[in-house]
């Protein structure tokens, strides 16, 4: 008979690190097939779906919504690398409060630095009509970095709320 495993610091620690590293590695894996097959099927023509979002193929030589169209691209992979790289080592020494949402935003941002270090450019093919068009990696960006920010103030809001104060009130009495 084997005693029952305890979930010591260590193990999670490790499990973190490891759903932040299969996350970061799965987003920028689908982000990155996703822009070959969308170079490939959507250069002919753009697609047409139901709903509010259409396929269409474009490059991107700036950052988010064509900002920074422009500056050499070693510009913008440095700058890319570095913001993936401060989110990478705080999620890997659990600074940050999701390893899941960092994996998200650094496996958006590595997959976009692929793109440009081998294009020049990041391919977008996620188009609304109202909205500059994107890819899935701005997508993991977004999402990553939203979660982030909600599971930050969670965890603020438990530990206001565990040290008796009320976090509504902005004052130290529950």
């Amino acid at each position: 008979m084997t005693a029952p495993t305890v979930a010591t610091p260590d193990t999670a620690v490790r499990s973190a690190r490891r759903r932040f590293v299969l996350v970061a590695v799965a987003a920028a894996t689908v982000d990155l097939v996703s822009k070959t097959v969308a170079s490939r099927v959507l250069a002919e023509r753009d697609v047409e779906l139901p709903g509010p979002l259409d396929l269409s193929l474009a490059y991107n030589s700036g950052v988010a919504f064509s900002v920074g169209v422009g500056v050499p691209p070693w510009v913008l992979v440095v700058l890319a690398t570095g913001i993936a790289t401060v989110v990478a080592i705080a999620a890997w020494r659990g600074h940050l409060p999701s390893a899941v949402a960092a994996g998200l935003v650094v496996g958006g941002a590595a997959a976009n630095v692929v793109d440009r270090v081998q294009a020049g450019s990041v391919v977008d093919m996620l188009h609304t009509g109202w909205w500059p068009t994107f890819n899935l990696a701005d997508v993991w960006i977004v999402v990553g970095c939203a979660l982030l920010v909600l599971t930050e103030l969670n965890a603020a809001r438990r530990h206001d709320e565990s040290a008796g104060r009320n976090p509504t009130r902005g004052d130290g009495d529950p």
